[in-house]
């Protein structure tokens, strides 16, 4: 490696850095004033991408290609993307602002699934490549090495972005009241500052940031379909690093991750005590990496203010009386086996799997649920120990072991993972320790799918079948209703148990928790190890059910899925996975069958549910029941 491909790589990854900043930067100035996580920044930047290509394609046929056609597509791109964010604030997160992360994380991934299928419908599924930019179309050379221009003009962008929004939020009256609502919404409002319109028009610079974004990376990477969750994980990580709320911090996370990742390109493989090192291959989990080190060592970011914990929640979900379950628990559950067990044997091959997907499903959103509800720890990676226990299961299957060694393989190597991730995880609270969680699953993705003599990479493992006699699926889904009962009815008995009860306390006030004698880090620690065990028997029933697993099975998708099935279920319900197992299962389904654009009627069902019914379909039928049987 000589000193000029060192220097270009380098130079690569600050122009990378610099785009990454620009989503960034959006993506923490809504944070830092309204406080939501907004899993759509990415969709907003990809629309910016499709916009500037609809603009530059509309203005390079009048005007030829010219820097001025570039310009104005990319000033359309940041108005289109600002008047969309503006929409998404003003009739959907205006009402969620009180509402926990979970709600507002389903929204905003609704919001995701239906600005998809728009995209779908107007620019098509292929890739739209932008022209390159007249006058920054060449290169500059570095010794016997060379630079694009276009790198060059994205690393001034950067820092002129942060001296730009620097002075308006430090010299403007605008940026005043930005801060002020970032650090006290009570006094602001008693201050006369109309909040309402502040975030709105915050929300909106955001999303024109996220749209510039888009659009200037039109001449590096074409516009597609993938970009918004793409470059949203990557937003997160460097808005979590700099520290929530910090413009500064970002600009520096983004600084590191970016040089990190140019510098494993520049090594290459390397042999260190005869072990050959490919470093490139770790661009795939790079930052992931270095949000884990930070986070462990600075557990509020780089630049973040640690902040004061409540005396006790502030989550009326979680104020809730919660009852242990009894007789009636006890006639439902009853009623529900008795039906997996009939539906088998009244339908076709179809039903059958998709009973036992709805089984499993269950489970792996009941061991979410116990980390969510009881614990009170968010977890934007549960499918991490899901995917653990999935290949444990394969992987022991392929050495010729029973199909019940197998199994229990399953929820012991999830539960060594969950104990590992979880020593760290416990240590951080709220949107930190979620995204510390995603973290170590991406970094679990990522040694699954390179790990080719092992894992099989990215083609999985194959053949993984139950025995002759469970080779019926009427059989196997009997078994799996086996195990998922005994598994629920365990939750349950932990969550009504002494630990169930100490993991409330904690949850509700750590601080009183503490003061009584509970090892409040302790329990929290013993339930993500005990929920990462649970996920991982449910993904050994799936390896079995499908017969193959890919790295798909511990994707971010998937943990997505299990938040929202827990959100359709409601956390204080006892059936409550079942039935967010069963309509999200059924409902994917039938949806993606039944048209191309499944994932905005998806969504559209999403929002519909976290607007009107917060607590869940399980929510509302426990509520109308109390209130049947109080009347």
């Amino acid at each position: 490696m000589t000193a000029a491909s060192l220097a270009v790589q380098l130079l690569n990854g600050l122009a990378s850095a610099s785009s990454l900043f620009l989503v960034a930067a959006g993506l923490t100035l809504i944070f830092g004033v309204t406080r939501v996580v907004n899993f759509a920044h990415g969709s907003l930047a990809m629309l910016g991408a499709y916009v500037a290509w609809s603009i530059g394609d509309a203005l390079t046929e009048r005007l030829g290609d010219s820097a001025w056609a570039f310009a104005l597509a990319v000033a359309g791109a940041a108005l289109a993307a600002a008047l969309v964010g503006a929409l998404i604030e003003a009739l959907i997160l205006k009402r969620l602002y009180a509402a926990p992360e979970l709600l507002q994380l389903t929204a905003t991934f609704a919001i995701v699934l239906v600005v998809r299928d728009i995209a779908l419908a107007i620019w098509g599924a292929e890739d739209l490549l932008g022209p390159r930019v007249p006058g920054l179309d060449g290169t500059i050379a570095l010794g016997t090495r060379s630079l694009p221009e276009y790198d060059a003009f994205l690393i001034v962008v950067g820092p002129l972005v942060l001296v730009l929004l620097t002075l308006l939020v430090r010299r403007t009256r605008f940026g005043v009241q930005m801060r002020a609502a970032a650090e006290n919404r009570v006094v602001t409002a008693a201050l006369g500052i109309d909040q309402a319109k502040l975030y709105t028009a915050v929300f909106a610079l955001g999303a024109a940031l996220a749209g510039v974004a888009g659009a200037l990376q039109l001449p590096r990477e074409p516009a597609n379909l993938g970009i918004d969750l793409g470059i949203i994980a990557d937003a997160f990580v460097v808005t979590v690093v700099g520290g929530l709320g910090s413009i500064p911090g970002a600009f520096v996370a983004a600084l590191v991750i970016g040089l990190t990742k140019a510098l494993c390109i520049a090594l290459g493989t390397v042999d260190i005590a005869g072990v050959h090192v490919a470093f490139p291959k770790l661009t795939l989990v790079a930052e992931f990496v270095v949000m884990a080190v930070v986070l462990a060592v600075r557990p509020h970011g780089l630049f973040g203010e640690p902040t004061t914990a409540p005396a006790s929640t502030t989550l009326a979900e979680q104020r809730t009386l919660v009852t242990d379950p009894g007789r009636r628990e006890a006639l439902v559950g009853a009623a529900l086996a008795l039906a997996f067990i009939v539906v088998p044997l009244l339908s076709d091959e179809y039903a059958r799997i998709l009973a036992t997907d709805i089984l499993i499903a269950a489970l792996f959103a009941a061991s979410l649920r116990f980390l969510m509800g009881p614990a009170g720890l968010a977890s934007f990676g549960h499918a991490a120990y899901f995917g653990v226990g999935a290949y444990a299961a394969a992987l022991v299957a392929k050495q010729g072991a029973p199909m019940l060694v197998a199994l229990f393989a399953a929820p012991v190597a999830a539960l060594a993972a969950a104990l590992a991730f979880g020593w760290f995880c416990v240590r951080l609270s709220g949107v930190y320790l979620a995204m510390l969680t995603l973290a170590f699953a991406q970094i679990t993705w990522s040694i699954v799918f390179q790990w080719d003599a092992v894992t099989g990479g990215s083609n999985g493992i194959v053949g993984v079948w139950p025995p002759e006699a469970l080779a019926d699926r009427t059989r196997y889904s009997w078994l799996t209703l086996a195990v998922v009962a005994l598994a629920l009815a365990a939750l349950a008995r932990i969550a009504a148990s002494p630990f169930g009860r100490a993991l409330r306390g904690a949850r509700d006030s750590a601080l009183r928790a503490e003061a009584i004698g509970i090892d409040v880090r302790g329990i929290r620690w013993a339930a993500f190890a005990l929920a990462g065990a649970f996920a991982g028997l449910a993904g050994g029933l799936f390896a079995y059910s499908k017969g193959s697993i890919s790295p798909e099975t511990l994707a971010i998708p998937r943990s997505v899925d299990a938040l929202v099935m827990v959100l359709l279920g409601g956390l204080n319900t006892t059936f409550g996975p079942v039935l967010g197992a069963g309509i999200f299962t059924w409902g994917q389904d039938a949806l993606a069958r039944a048209t191309d654009y499944w994932r905005a009627a998806l969504g559209i069902a999403m929002l519909t549910i976290v607007t009107v019914m917060p607590n869940g379909l399980g929510g509302l039928l426990a509520w109308r029941t109390t209130r049947r049987d109080t009347a």
